[in-house]
């Protein structure tokens, strides 16, 4: 990432956070504008760029809830499933 995007605090590879590629060609392209350019462009670009990288962030969050959601329904599942053949054997064994 060339360091003029770094004012814009555009993550680089290695960071955590990936940066839609789109977003990243349009922070470039502000950065080519004149100088002269209204500082509110920067501002609401820096928001539109902290909203994407927070949107990703949320939904590594809920992903990672879904698959560990998924782990405990199957542990749910597998205790459900011995608890009926336990209750079943001590039935077997009160009637016969």
């Amino acid at each position: 990432m060339s360091p003029s995007n770094r004012r814009f605090n555009i993550p680089t590879p290695q960071d955590d956070d990936v940066v839609p590629e789109e977003l990243s060609e349009l922070g470039q392209l502000i950065d080519t504008l004149s100088p002269t350019r209204p500082p509110e462009l920067d501002v609401a670009f820096q928001r539109v760029l902290n909203t994407a990288l927070r949107r990703n962030q949320t939904l590594e969050r809920v992903q990672e809830a879904l698959s560990q959601l998924r782990v405990d329904i199957k542990y749910l599942m597998f205790d459900l499933e011995i608890t009926r053949r336990e209750r079943d054997e001590l039935r077997q064994r009160m009637e016969g």
